[in-house]
């Protein structure tokens, strides 16, 4: 079993930074507006903002950890498995999500992560901090996008310690 890190990307530190004090601005300047404001109003520019935040914080990507049939992305307060059954190849190809759309996800709030879409992948799920380190497993049915913080010793070690079941 081995673990390895989830650096943050200057671009998703950026983002993360810019939209959380947009997100705190918004809900402590509720007390500045004054006078009588309606409820709507109030839960959407006092509520929203913060579950905004905590949900995304929910799904960062901690780290990963290689172990003989599975990898497990670190959550804040699970992991998510990813079987090693089946996977027929992983490559390190920072260059592969470029183009790509999100589809459903969390495209910079704390992490890339959901289902993209690009003319090279096809439909894909990402867990990525860092689009400089991505890592591109393939299996029969589906793609996944990862970012490891040491992209080839991670390649090494899922290629390497899993005996494929041919």
């Amino acid at each position: 079993m081995k673990t390895y890190s989830a650096p943050w990307s200057p671009l998703l530190k950026a983002v993360s930074g810019v939209a959380t004090v947009i997100c705190l601005a918004i809900v402590f300047m509720h007390p500045v507006w004054g006078g009588k404001i309606p409820l709507p109003v109030v839960v959407i520019s006092e509520v929203m903002p913060l579950v905004l935040l905590a949900g995304c914080a929910l799904f960062i990507v901690r780290g990963f950890v290689v172990t003989p049939d599975a990898i497990l992305v670190k959550r804040l307060f699970w992991k998510t498995r990813l079987s090693r059954a089946g996977l027929q190849s992983a490559v390190f190809s920072p260059e592969s999500t470029r183009g790509s759309v999100r589809t459903c996800g969390n495209g910079g709030l704390y992490s890339f992560t959901g289902w993209y879409w690009n003319l090279d992948l096809g439909k894909y799920r990402a867990f990525v901090t860092d689009h400089a380190k991505i890592v591109v497993l393939k299996y029969p049915e589906t793609t996944i996008v990862l970012s490891p913080g040491d992209p080839e010793d991670f390649v090494k070690e899922v290629m390497a310690s899993y005996a494929h079941p041919y």
